[in-house]
């Protein structure tokens, strides 16, 4: 009997609304989004394809939480890793509430700096062209060995 548990989520989309950080009452940071992902079927005999899309909740905690409310907003596309979790509640009236979300434990840019639907927001540099100064360092050229027969 294998013991093999594997909980692990890779999913990107677009988001649908701009994520809103949030902190709980001991200050950590968290966000909570939906992402829409597109699934690819087949309908009926004639093999038509066709797309639809499904609206994924995810939430991320601490650095990520503020990674994502700091470099994302509504269209912009995202590609998260995580694992899915479901949560129980009763709500006011007593009855059980059940709520299946992703727990994001990585988040990455998907568009280029260009591409994206607000590229007026700031991309932080390791994803930009490089700046040089004047205080960039000199490097010497190398002599090379010109008698080498190839």
């Amino acid at each position: 009997m294998s013991n093999l548990n594997l909980n692990k989520v890779v999913l990107c989309g677009r988001l649908t609304a701009d994520p809103e950080l949030k902190q709980t009452q001991s200050g950590i940071a968290v966000v909570s989004f939906s992402l829409a992902v597109n699934r690819r079927f087949t309908r009926g005999a004639d093999g038509q394809s066709n797309s639809q899309a499904d609206f994924i909740n995810c939430v991320a905690w601490r650095q990520t939480a503020e990674f994502i409310s700091r470099y994302f907003h509504k269209g912009s596309s995202l590609c998260v890793t995580g694992s899915i979790q479901t949560r129980t509640w009763n709500d006011n009236a007593g009855a059980k509430r059940y709520a299946t979300e992703v727990v994001v434990d990585e988040a990455m840019f998907v568009d280029s700096r260009g591409e994206s639907a607000g590229s007026a927001s700031y991309v932080p540099d390791a994803y930009g062209s490089p700046s040089f100064t004047s205080e960039a360092p000199n490097f010497e050229e190398v002599k090379t060995d010109d008698d080498l027969p190839f």
